[in-house]
């Protein structure tokens, strides 16, 4: 599992904390932010290393 996935899934995890807790709003606001944050970079990841294993000449190289 890329630590993007484990890092996005501990900012909801966070959140889920947040929200029972009862933390004021801007914390919310940054779990929700880091959590997307990581849901779009993981997109992009898988992405790419989809492109890569296909032999797409535009694709990073490394990502297999």
């Amino acid at each position: 599992m890329p630590p993007i996935a484990v890092v996005s899934a501990l900012w909801l995890v966070g959140l889920v904390v947040t929200l029972v807790m009862g933390t004021p709003a801007v914390v919310v606001w940054t779990c929700v932010a880091g959590g997307t944050l990581g849901g779009i970079g993981f997109g992009i990841f898988a992405w790419q290393r989809s492109a890569a294993r296909r032999g797409s000449r535009t694709a990073q190289s490394g990502l297999q």
